[in-house]
């Protein structure tokens, strides 16, 4: 989606906010902020609908932000500072990536911002609860856990945000956000955001919000829910076949990160075990890691040490990295909220991206529904396998790619700070194995230099005899010699 000519201050945003964001390198909103902007900075509430991708954290960030009273601008700091603003998420990672948003705008201001989800000990989020936050970031879940225990407390809060609501909704969180609403003061401001309207978020806007403006943002050449930037490729794929296509896919022209969907977490594990076989850098992603394996390999997908990421639908909810370049669906999803989630995670904030969705001959009847649901033009699917010359064409495959890549290019494709690290170790126990050889070399020859210096010692060492504890002279030797027969002089030895 292309950005407007227009900038922040024009909009209405606040110095310290626009340097924040300038810094960072955002100087022009996008079409969801410049309309959202002018609306939430008034107070007013809002319903906001946009396609996934385009910049809908700042649309409610900034008002939020800029509504904010920071620790420096507080007439009493004596005081614990109270939550004054809260954001409701689906899950942890984009939980983490909404306070992150937060945080680049808000560098210019003292303003206190922490993110509370599940998967984590209570105690550093109670902590930093007590000692003072102006902004909470959470899941619904420990949102309550914690206001239970009276340590979130949420009567000064006066901007609540739902973000993804439905993806909420999907994942069943209605209960535990109408609790979350009820405990904020009636009288606030809400803004509510989701890529789609289904039934029961607009039910859940018009219990919780006072005449709310409802902004939908979209490009007027592109009126389709998918969005013009991703390239979409549907194919009819065997089942024993797919694990060949994608590791062929993987070898494309232009592939960059790429994010693989699977319907359960034993799929999701087996396809990467597969893909890493064949010599690709892969993670798996799915609810049965725990927080920190989790992050772990969110932060490897990021920084570049691994460009594969095998996820399921949960787990993946809320990832937000702008330059994904391709989506797959590994098995079709069950339905167009699911696939319009799934290649939402490219072709974001600008950029473009292509999805490819392999649909099993059981799963046909699915696909259609989908197909027909969000107007796309794939009923029929053609039918592929890994040989077939219209799969390379479309995805830029080069001709005579198998699909496991040669060891020269699976070397060169190792992450580098790992291969420095593995290289260090190496060369350390070396270091350390001939500092050992040369020290046991040296000891030896030590060793065998005393032992022969011991050995002269004893030879060249007259022996001494003695008799009842006397030391025996030659006359006494002289003596015993001349004893009787058949005496025998007792021995020293």
């Amino acid at each position: 989606m292309a950005q407007t000519e227009a900038d922040f201050a024009e909009l209405g945003v606040s110095g310290p906010i626009v340097a924040a964001l300038a810094s960072a390198g955002i100087t022009h909103p996008f079409p969801i902020q410049t309309l959202t902007l002018p609306v939430a900075l008034s107070g007013a509430d809002i319903i906001g609908q946009a396609k996934t991708g385009t910049g809908k954290t700042l649309g409610f960030g900034i008002p939020l932000l800029q509504r904010v009273v920071g620790a420096d601008e507080a007439e009493a700091d004596d005081e614990v500072r109270l939550p004054q603003a809260l954001v409701v998420v689906p899950t942890r990672e984009l939980a983490k990536q909404v306070a992150a948003d937060l945080v680049t705008a808000s560098t210019q201001r003292n303003i206190e911002i922490i993110t509370i989800y599940g998967g984590k000990d209570f105690e550093p989020q109670i902590k930093a609860l007590k000692t003072g936050v102006d902004v909470v970031v959470g899941t619904p879940g420990r949102l309550l856990d914690l206001y239970g225990r009276k340590v979130l407390k949420l009567h000064k809060v006066h901007t609540v945000v739902l973000d993804e609501a439905d993806e909420m909704l999907d994942l069943g969180f209605l209960p535990d956000v109408e609790r979350i609403i009820n405990a904020v003061p009636a009288h606030r401001q809400t803004m509510l955001f989701s890529a789609t309207m289904p039934g029961a978020v607009i039910t859940l806007a018009r219990r919780y919000m006072k005449r709310p403006t409802h902004i939908r943002a979209h490009d007027h050449d592109d009126l389709s829910q998918t969005g013009k930037n991703t390239t979409q490729f549907v194919y009819r794929a065997h089942s024993m076949d797919k694990d060949e296509l994608v590791a062929r896919m993987l070898q494309a022209e232009g592939r960059g990160r790429t994010i693989i969907f699977t319907r359960t977490k034993r799929a999701a594990d087996k396809l990467a075990a597969e893909l890493t076989d064949r010599g690709f850098q892969v993670s798996a992603l799915h609810g049965d890691l725990g927080q920190v394996q989790r992050e772990r390999a969110l932060k490897s997908f990021r920084d570049g040490h691994v460009d594969v990421l095998v996820a399921t639908d949960v787990a993946a909810r809320g990832i937000d990295i702008d330059d994904v370049t391709h989506v797959v669906n590994f098995q079709c999803p069950d339905d167009e909220k699911t696939y319009v989630h799934r290649i939402g995670r490219t072709g974001r904030a600008g950029n473009s991206g292509v999805a490819v969705t392999f649909v099993d001959w059981d799963d046909m009847h699915r696909w259609r529904l989908i197909n027909k649901a969000l107007g796309l033009d794939h009923d029929e699917p053609a039918e592929t396998y890994s040989t077939s010359p219209h799969f390379f064409a479309d995805l830029g495959i080069p001709k005579g790619t198998k699909g496991r890549l040669p060891r020269q290019q699976e070397t060169a494709g190792e992450d580098a700070q790992a291969a420095g690290e593995r290289r260090e170790r190496r060369r350390g126990s070396s270091s350390q194995d001939r500092s050992r050889a040369r020290g046991s070399d040296a000891g030896a020859a030590a060793e065998s230099d005393e032992e022969a210096s011991q050995k002269r010692t004893r030879r060249n060492r007259e022996r001494k005899r003695t008799r009842g504890g006397k030391p025996v002279g030659r006359a006494s030797r002289a003596h015993t010699d001349k004893s009787p027969a058949g005496e025998s002089a007792p021995s020293a030895e």
